[in-house]
C-alpha cells in the first residue's frame, strides 16, 4: 500500500492524527520537496520499487498514475491546503427574488485564462423563514445542503441568459468538470464527467463541491479518466500536444 499523506501548510508537525497514525505504522516513509519548501526527498523510482510488498507513506500525489500501473494499492489522508487558505469560488442558493449570477464571472476569468475553479457549494443551517423572522419567532428552517445537481441547474439557466444576451460563453453543458462528495475518509465521491452528465449523477450525502475544469494537462485528463464514465471525457480537444480544453 502507497500512502499520500498531506503536510497541510506549515512542516511536518502539521500533521494529522490519522496521518500521523499510518506513518508510524510504514516500513518507509519519504517526505517530497516539490509541492512545497521542505526537506530533501527520495526519487520517485525508490519508492514505488519499495511499496510493492510492504507499506509506504509521502505526501507526493505525481505518483498515483505510476502506483495504479504497478499493480501498487493507494490511499490519500488530506490536510489542509492552500486551497483552504485563500478560500474558493462559492454558488449560493437562489431564490425566487434572488438570482445572483457573479459567481458566473469569476468562473469566465478562470476559463479565459486556464486556471481549473473550485466552486464550494451552498449550505443553509438555522435559516428562518421571512414570515418567521418578521413575527421574531424562533423557528428554522430543515437544513439544506446544495448538491452538485442543484449548481449545475443554476449554471446552466446563466448560460441559457447569456445566449440570450448574445453574450460569448464562457462554458457549455459539454465542459469537463468534477463533481465531489463528503472528501474525507473511506465515503467520499468523485466523479468527472460534462457538467449536463454530471447532473444526473448520484454523488450521495452532503457536502458536494465542483470544480469547473480550464487548461488541462495530458497528466490531468489521465486522472480524471480514473473517475469517469466511457463518454465523460470525449468533449475534450487538444489545444497543443500537451494541453486539453472543453
Amino acid at each position: 500500500m502507497l500512502y499520500f499523506i498531506g503536510l497541510g501548510l506549515g512542516d511536518a508537525k502539521y500533521i494529522t492524527v490519522k496521518g500521523l497514525e499510518i506513518v508510524r505504522q510504514c516500513s518507509r516513509v519519504y517526505l517530497e520537496d516539490y509541492t512545497s519548501i521542505l526537506w530533501y526527498s527520495e526519487p520517485d523510482d525508490c519508492i514505488l520499487k519499495y511499496c510493492k510488498d510492504v507499506d509506504e507513506a509521502t505526501t507526493h500525489s505525481d505518483l498515483v498514475l505510476r502506483a495504479l500501473n504497478a499493480g501498487i494499492q493507494y490511499h490519500v489522508v488530506h490536510n489542509a491546503s492552500i486551497m483552504n487558505a485563500v478560500g474558493c469560488l462559492s454558488i449560493v442558493f437562489w431564490t425566487d427574488t434572488w438570482r445572483p449570477e457573479s459567481f458566473y464571472d469569476k468562473i469566465k476569468k478562470n476559463r479565459d485564462m486556464g486556471p481549473h475553479t473550485l466552486c464550494l457549494l451552498d449550505i443553509k443551517v438555522k435559516e428562518q423563514s421571512m414570515k418567521n423572522l418578521m413575527r421574531g419567532r424562533n423557528i428554522y428552517e430543515p437544513p439544506r445542503y446544495m448538491t452538485f445537481a442543484q449548481a449545475a441547474e443554476q449554471l446552466l439557466e446563466i448560460l441559457q441568459n447569456q445566449r440570450d444576451r448574445g453574450e460569448e460563453l464562457a462554458m457549455t453543458q459539454d465542459t469537463v468538470c468534477v463533481g465531489l462528495a463528503q472528501i474525507r475518509a473511506e465515503v467520499q465521491t468523485i466523479h468527472s464527467g460534462t457538467l449536463q452528465e454530471l447532473m444526473s449523477c448520484d454523488l450521495g450525502g452532503p457536502l458536494h463541491s465542483m470544480i469547473i475544469s480550464g487548461h488541462l494537462h495530458s497528466l490531468e485528463v489521465d486522472m480524471l479518466k480514473l473517475f469517469s464514465g466511457p463518454e465523460g471525457l470525449k468533449t475534450l480537444k487538444m489545444t497543443d500536444s500537451s494541453t486539453y480544453v472543453s
